[in-house]
């Protein structure tokens, strides 16, 4: 009995004893993460920290001390329960472990009683407490992405994302390429005239803000995913609507989809990359928006100017050069689109949203990838414990449920954009208020001077070319011819106080052709095609037509039309003619421009980290105001090519210095909120730019030039007063 009894006390003691070493423990293990928590992250400090700290602490759980033993502060003691150890029980390196910290939390409370819950704190305390983590963060991450090293899975990537660039590029584009060819394949009048483009780009300023903000809450690989599949869908379904309303609808939902690309697409890149290597392949990656306005040049130089490309069913329906034009335009868009469809998720985005075990599975993709392609599939990607930021709860209004699908989903929509606005709101918060409306004025002043001279030059080179062709008018003055046949083509002619009898105008064209005050009795025409030409006072007697294109439109200013027949006219407006020279030209013309690009492009991507993100931006603006000064010596098509290829050259360095500073500016949970309003206002200054600068073409020189100067130059000074962020880590 005395044994027994003996035997029972001593298991009391070293039953006490091991509750009093461990709450010992668990208090020292709490008082390091409080410790940890309050101090700053130095730089010098790696993600191998978080392991150690973990496996010092669970020495004592591995090996505690034997039974009976004086439990005091001594933490030396081995024993023998760790006699037959099951091996398999070991956490090798690189295995995962799933998310940390599960247990502190309990231990918190053994140590130090019951935590204070998040909704007790303070607003402005849990986001603090964010703020922290996120900068513990993002140094780590930096350490992670070095680690997983720079090879296949990045280019990849930069493949796929250069697509969706690219089809933000040929979007651009496509517009000022079709413009005039639908409006006249779609007896569009002058009134109605440029709506075209104002349009798309309203619609991409919409989903420039829409979905860069829903990346910051979807994620970007579907956000983008959505966006690109809606440009294509909707892109390819206009090229084969007839009304113009209806194309003009088709046109705004493509711009919408696509304008989530530029947002998206520099935001997700950006997170894979390092920061020794994000200014330069951010770089590269925007020579994709160059390769778009090639392709889109090349498409419209090979195609639209072919008007035999084309087919009818019935007078109703007619699918011509430029449509076709369209629908290769769409191409680019589906590719990415299916490429896309391969590729994860941002890694980064995942860790901003608390979801870990994704983050963590796809980090180890891209080192195990990368390292396969360097011949080193046995290196072990050793990370396995990754802070997560402290997430905030959020309040939601909710529909009711029995409202019908419609009503919820515009609540839906309603609800999303109140959080983008909301997410908006805190970019323009202290500190970065400033920064934030320096970025806006750069944007602005540099998209207002681009696009509204892209729009300018053109113009002013058709205007040309106009002043030219009028100069080569041929005039027929009082002319008079009986029982002739006109079986070919007349071109650029005026016919005054002219009589035509018993003639017949059989399978013709008119281009530029204008009769006035000319009579015409018992002529027949047949399959008669006008584009550009009009009767002006004129008048027909007894006259027959047959499957031509005259109609009230051509026949003005006091026609009349005595005892004649119209049967089976042609529906629609006609296009012009084949071997367009002036078509092949202004196509050709913007080719060139754009070609001009590579060069600054390539030079921008290879110095992008030597001579800083600030002084390429700014240096670049204030040159290309410099270089529109000499436009005032533009007074011929060579001159004015050449300096629209200087001009171009010039400024995309501007773009991409400033596409690589704007995705560095703001932290994870903001960059595509922030880069979309950027965007966003980029659109709306391309609106008032085209309008503009469209109504000065062949009025004024002077003004054109001064404003597109004294807006690049001023643009440039203030880019020169952003924050540099080459050295920044993605917050």
């Amino acid at each position: 009995m005395e044994d027994t009894y003996n035997n029972r006390t001593s298991l009391v003691k070293g039953a006490k004893g091991v509750v009093k070493e461990a709450k010992r423990h668990a208090t020292k293990k709490v008082n390091k993460v409080v410790d940890r928590a309050s101090d700053e992250y130095s730089s010098h400090r790696s993600y191998s920290r978080f392991q150690d700290e973990e496996e010092e602490d669970e020495e004592f759980y591995r090996n505690p001390p034997r039974q009976g033993e004086d439990y005091n502060d001594n933490e030396e003691g081995s024993s023998d329960a760790t006699e037959g150890h099951d091996d398999e029980d070991e956490i090798y390196e690189g295995e995962y472990q799933g998310i940390p910290g599960d247990g502190k939390h309990k231990e918190a409370q053994v140590g130090l009683g019951p935590l204070v819950s998040d909704a007790t704190k303070h607003r402005k305390v849990l986001e603090e407490e964010r703020q922290a983590d996120e900068e513990e963060l993002a140094q780590q991450y930096e350490l992670i992405l070095q680690e997983c090293g720079h090879g296949r899975f990045q280019w990849q990537l930069f493949l796929v994302l250069g697509l969706a660039l690219m089809s933000d590029g040929v979007e651009v584009f496509v517009v000022g390429f079709v413009l005039p060819s639908a409006e006249t394949d779609m007896c569009v009048p002058d009134s109605s005239s440029g709506w075209l483009g104002s349009v798309v780009y309203l619609g991409m300023m919409v989903g420039a803000f829409f979905w860069g903000g829903m990346s910051d809450k979807v994620g970007r690989r579907q956000c983008l995913l959505i966006c690109m599949s809606t440009n294509g869908f909707f892109a390819f379904l206009s090229s084969f609507v007839q009304g113009y309303g209806l194309f003009l609808l088709c046109r705004l939902v493509a711009g919408f989809g696509i304008g989530g690309a530029v947002p998206i697409v520099f935001s997700f890149f950006a997170e894979v990359l390092s920061r020794e290597k994000r200014g330069e392949h951010l770089s590269w990656l925007c020579m994709f928006w160059m390769i778009g306005e090639i392709y889109a040049s090349a498409m419209a130089w090979a195609i639209i100017p072919h008007y035999g490309w084309s087919f009818s069913m019935g007078s109703a329906y007619q699918f011509h050069s430029w449509r076709v034009f369209v629908v290769v335009c769409a191409l680019p868009c589906v590719c990415a689109v299916v490429a896309l469809t391969f590729m994860p998720e941002s890694p980064r985005f995942y860790l901003e949203v608390g979801k870990h075990d994704e983050a963590w599975m796809i980090l180890k993709q891209i080192h195990d990838t990368n390292m396969r392609a360097r011949g080193q599939p046995e290196k072990v990607f050793t990370v396995n414990r990754i802070k997560i930021p402290k997430q905030l709860d959020e309040l939601v209004e909710m529909e009711s449920e029995s409202g019908n699908p419609v009503s919820k989903f515009f609540f839906r929509i309603k609800a999303e954009v109140h959080g983008i606005y909301v997410n908006l709101m805190k970019c323009f918060n202290y500190p970065m208020r400033e920064n934030m409306t320096r970025l806006a004025i750069v944007w602005f002043t540099l998209s207002f001077g681009y696009y509204g001279l892209s729009v300018w030059f053109p113009d002013v080179i058709k205007h040309l070319q106009a002043d030219e062709y009028a100069t080569k008018v041929k005039i027929h003055n009082n002319e008079e011819i009986e029982n002739f046949t006109f079986n070919f083509t007349l071109e650029n002619q005026i016919h005054r106080n002219g009589l035509f009898i018993n003639d017949r105008f059989i399978n013709m064209k008119l281009k530029s052709v204008t009769f006035i005050n000319s009579t015409f009795r018992n002529c027949f025409f047949d399959d008669v095609t006008s584009v550009g030409s009009s009767f002006r006072n004129c008048t027909f007697i007894d006259a027959f037509f047959f499957n031509t294109d005259i109609d009230e439109t051509k026949l003005i200013d006091g026609t009349e039309v005595v005892n004649s027949t119209f049967t089976h006219n042609k529906m629609g407006c006609q296009m012009t003619f084949d071997d367009d020279y002036s078509a092949y030209w202004v196509y050709f013309i913007n080719f060139l421009g754009t070609l001009a690009v590579l060069p600054g492009n390539i030079v921008s991507a290879l110095l992008m980290d030597k001579i800083g993100r600030l002084s390429m931006l700014g240096g670049s603006m204030v040159l290309s105001g410099i270089s529109c000064f000499f436009l005032w010596f533009g007074t011929s098509e060579s001159m004015m090519i050449f300096m629209l290829c200087l001009y171009n050259g010039l400024s995309i360095s501007a773009w991409n210095s400033l596409d690589v500073v704007t995705t560095e500016s703001f932290p994870t949970v903001r960059r595509g909120t922030g880069f979309g309003f950027c965007n966003a206002l980029c659109k709306l200054s391309a609106v008032l730019g085209n309008l503009i600068f469209g109504s000065l073409v062949g009025i004024t020189k002077a003004i054109p030039i001064l404003l597109a100067s004294s807006v690049l130059v001023g643009g440039g000074l203030v880019a020169l007063r952003l924050p540099d962020t080459m050295a920044n880590v993605l917050m």
